[in-house]
This record gives structure tokens, C-alpha cells and sequence, in this order.
């Protein structure tokens, strides 16, 4: 691929007629595995947001097929120095120039102008809290981004003066030229280089912006995040990207979110699972542990004669739907923890139930544990 780059559906290991199930489960599966906060490899941080762009990508209905078509080139906006990424900031380029470098840069039989530009959409990396991307939240950011000059009012002009038809294109942002060919003659139609398509240029340019337009101003905004968002997601707020120059239409601002690991519990789409150690006492005979969810501690009976890695589900008690009412469920899978040192007490009391109980036969377990808390969660 261009540039060294891996091919997206190689990097998320799915063939290229996946649906958005199939991605979006594969996308999970890598994002837990090579999380930074996860996965101390010098490489995870790396390979991460290769799994994060390659997913961006191929989720999104109108970047795959671009990308199935042209590549990265299709969705890389490279001309503008960079591919995304969790690295702050990056621009999201337009696909204007990919067709502009295929198609001759301009309309097929006809004048046009191209007028102003769309300002770049932007990037801005989140990090969540578990308990934030549960149950949603305020955050409050601050960025900085290009915006219409307020002294020539994004015209790029000082004030007083007007900017003027292009001499070198008559006001039409085009330059037509007619080349011969063994199949005939045809022109071909690029921008104007001199007026970057505008029609006019700027005589007596703005001391404030230096004709640009725009300026570089700081930018403060609160972004409200919805309840059961989870990593990777985007939130698009139109219109907060940056200026578009000499009064183009604003991009967009993305706001891209990772959630940092929890202590005790993990997610499993809209499920909690929370891990529950017992000692052998508690096993056998059973016991009423306090136990921590994510609304709060609860009181919670492990049945006499619980086995390890047997799994209990808790209805309503996990991520609420982010697009639907209603929450998952909370799976909690207990696990018997064996003294690995004893008081000579406990020693001796061991020994003689060893004596009264010979020797158990393992239970079979034919499924693995995610498949039995799906089966337990469909019960």
C-alpha cells in the first residue's frame, strides 16, 4: 500500500466483504488487546492507532468505499501532512482533490468557479473515564484552530480596498488548455493557480491575517458526551472546524474518545463483568458478599456450592444503550481463590476434610467464558 501503509482490512483481520458487525467485533477484540493502558509492548501504542484509523475508516459509510476504490490516498488527506491519528490534532481533508488529480481538476464541458474553500475538519482526542463513558458527561475542551480574521472580516483584504477579477484568468478560477492528442484534440481544465480558483486576488492584503483570511485563535467549548459511548467513537460537531478561507464554509470538529480501563470491572459491549473472588469456605458452603456495581455496592448470595468460573447475571446493572432505552446487564464470574500459605490451624482442619471428602472429579466445561455469559445473559 502507499506510503508503507498496511492495508486496513489486514490490520483489523477481516476479508473485505465484512459487514459492520463483523468490523465493529473485530475492532473491539484488537483495541482491548493493544490499549496502551493495557499492553506495555513498545509497539501497542503504535499499533493502536493503526487499529483505530483502520476502523474510522472502514465504519464509516462514506470513507470504505473510497477507500476500496483509491486506497488511503482516497481517505488520507496526505496533502495536508498526516493521516490522523491519537496524536492531538489532524486534518480531515476533503475528497475535492483526489477526483480534481483523476478528473482533470474541473467540470466536464463548461465554466465554473470554484470560489472559497471548505476550512479542514478537525481532530481532538478525549479520554474518559469507565464511569464517564457509562454514564455519560460534560467535559469542557480547549483547542486552537483557523478563524475568519476580524479586521478584514475573513475577506483577506485591508480594509478600505476590494480584492480584484484575476488577470490571469478573467475572474473564471479556471485555466482551459487545449492539447492535441492521436485520438483528437481536448482541453483540460485546472484550477487557476494564481487566484487558487477564486476568481479574484487580493491587491492590498490584510496586515492582520497577511491576506489569508484567517487568523489562529484559541477556542474553548463544552462537549457533551452521551451514556454508553465506548472506545473509539466520535462525536461530529459541525461547523467547529476550522475557517474556511476568504469566507468558505467552517469544517467540522471530531472529537474522538478512548476510555481508560476500570479496576475491577471490564466491558463486553453493553455488559459489566466483574470478577468476584471466594475462598473455598465461601464456595462450599455459600456466603452474602458486598459487592461493588457501577451504580454503587449491593448485597449479593453466592449459592452453596458455587464452582470457579461460574458465572451469575444481574439484569439492568450494566452500560445503558446508546441508541436504544433500557442497560445491560452485569455478568459476575466468581472465582475460588486457593491459600497459597497456612496457619498450622487451618493446615490441620484441611487435612482432615481432605480426609472426609476424597477425591472430586472436575466438572466439564466444554464452552469458553465469553460464550457462557452470552448463554447466561440469553437465559
Amino acid at each position: 500500500m502507499a506510503n508503507g501503509q498496511r492495508d486496513y482490512y489486514e490490520v483489523l483481520g477481516v476479508p473485505r466483504s465484512a459487514d459492520a458487525q463483523d468490523l465493529k467485533k473485530a475492532y473491539r477484540k484488537l483495541a482491548m488487546e493493544y490499549h496502551p493502558d493495557r499492553n506495555a509492548s513498545a509497539d501497542a501504542a503504535e499499533k493502536f492507532k493503526e487499529i483505530n484509523r483502520a476502523y474510522e475508516v472502514l465504519s464509516d459509510d462514506q470513507k470504505r468505499p473510497l477507500y476500496d476504490r483509491f486506497g488511503h490516498a482516497g481517505v488520507d488527506g496526505s496533502a495536508n501532512g498526516g493521516q490522523g491519528g491519537f496524536e492531538g490534532f489532524q486534518g480531515f481533508e476533503g475528497f475535492g482533490d483526489i477526483f480534481d488529480a483523476f478528473f482533470g481538476g474541473g467540470a466536464r464541458g463548461g465554466r465554473r468557479r470554484r470560489g472559497p474553500a471548505r476550512g479542514a475538519d478537525l481532530r481532538y482526542n478525549l479520554r474518559l473515564t469507565f464511569e464517564e463513558a457509562v454514564f455519560g458527561a460534560e467535559k469542557e475542551i480547549e483547542f486552537q484552530r483557523l478563524e475568519a480574521c476580524e479586521a478584514c472580516e475573513g475577506r483577506g483584504a485591508e480594509s478600505g480596498s476590494e480584492p480584484v477579477t484575476c488577470p490571469e484568468c478573467n475572474g473564471s478560477g479556471e485555466i482551459r488548455r487545449a492539447q492535441q492528442s492521436i485520438f483528437g484534440q481536448f482541453v483540460n481544465v485546472s484550477a487557476c493557480g494564481r487566484c487558487q480558483g477564486e476568481g479574484r486576488v487580493i491587491t492590498n492584503p490584510c496586515q492582520a491575517c497577511r491576506g489569508t483570511g484567517r487568523t489562529r485563535q484559541n477556542r474553548r467549548m463544552a462537549v457533551k458526551v452521551p451514556a454508553g459511548v465506548d472506545e473509539g467513537a466520535q462525536i461530529r460537531i459541525g461547523g467547529e472546524g476550522e475557517a474556511g478561507p476568504r469566507g468558505g464554509e467552517p469544517g467540522h470538529l471530531y472529537v474522538v474518545l478512548s476510555v481508560s480501563p476500570h479496576e475491577r470491572f471490564e466491558r463486553l459491549e453493553d455488559h459489566i463483568v466483574l470478577e468476584l473472588p471466594v475462598n473455598l469456605a465461601q464456595a462450599a458452603l455459600g456466603a452474602e458478599l458486598t459487592i461493588p456495581t457501577i451504580d454503587g455496592d449491593m448485597q449479593f448470595e453466592v449459592p452453596a456450592g458455587t464452582q470457579s468460573g461460574e458465572d451469575f447475571v444481574i439484569r439492568g446493572k450494566g452500560v445503558p444503550h446508546l441508541r436504544a432505552s433500557g442497560r445491560g446487564d452485569m455478568v459476575i464470574r466468581v472465582t475460588v481463590v486457593v491459600p497459597e500459605s497456612l496457619t498450622d490451624d487451618q493446615r490441620e482442619l484441611f487435612e482432615k476434610l481432605a480426609a472426609l471428602m476424597g477425591t472430586p472429579t472436575l466438572p466439564r466445561r466444554s464452552k469458553g467464558f465469553f460464550e457462557r455469559i452470552r448463554d447466561a445473559m440469553a437465559g
